[in-house]
C-alpha cells in the first residue's frame, strides 16, 4: 500500500491536507467561537450604548437600529476578519486556526460573510445537527463550511 495513496491515514483525501493540519480543529473551533461571540457582544454593547445615547438626541430614531446590531456586527466581523490578511477571526487566531477555500486560496469577503450567516442560521435552527456533521466528515467540516466552500485548519507555522 502506498503511504501517500488514496487510503492513507496521513492525508485527507478530498483536500490533500496533512492530518496534522486538522489535528484538534474541532475543540479549537468551539473555544474560538466562544471568544468570537464575546468579542461580537462587546462590539454590540458599544454600538448599543452609542445608539442609546444618540436616541435621546434623535428622539428615538436610532433606537430602531438596535434590533439589527448583532446580525450586522456579526456579519461584518466574520466577513472582514476571515477575508483579511490573517485569514481568521480573532478567536480563531487565538486558537491557531485559519480559514481558506477548499482549493487553498484565501477566502473572499462574500464567502466569509456567507459563512457567518450560514453558521448563525444553522446554529439557531438546526443545532445540534448541523454541528454534528463535522463528526462524520473526514476533513472535520461542518455543514456551514461545506455550503460556504471553506475549510478550517491549524495555522501553518
Amino acid at each position: 500500500m502506498n503511504p501517500t495513496g488514496p487510503n492513507s491515514s496521513a492525508m485527507v483525501i478530498d483536500q490533500g491536507l496533512p492530518a496534522a493540519a486538522l489535528e484538534g480543529v474541532r475543540s479549537r473551533r468551539v473555544v474560538a467561537v466562544c471568544f468570537d461571540l464575546l468579542f461580537v457582544l462587546v462590539l454590540v454593547a458599544i454600538a448599543f450604548t452609542v445608539l442609546a445615547i444618540l436616541g435621546i438626541v434623535t428622539f428615538g430614531l436610532t433606537w430602531m437600529l438596535i434590533p439589527f446590531l448583532f446580525p450586522v456586527i456579526a456579519f461584518f466581523y466574520n466577513g472582514l476578519t476571515v477575508s483579511g490578511w490573517r485569514h481568521a477571526t480573532p478567536g480563531m487566531k487565538l486558537m491557531d486556526l485559519e480559514v481558506s477555500l477548499t482549493d487553498g486560496r484565501p477566502v473572499p469577503f462574500i464567502n466569509a460573510a456567507a459563512h457567518a450567516v450560514l453558521f448563525y442560521l444553522s446554529w439557531t435552527i438546526l443545532t445540534p445537527f448541523s454541528l454534528l456533521v463535522c463528526l462524520f466528515t473526514q476533513n472535520k467540516r461542518c455543514l456551514h463550511d461545506m455550503l460556504a466552500d471553506i475549510v478550517v485548519t491549524r495555522r501553518r507555522i
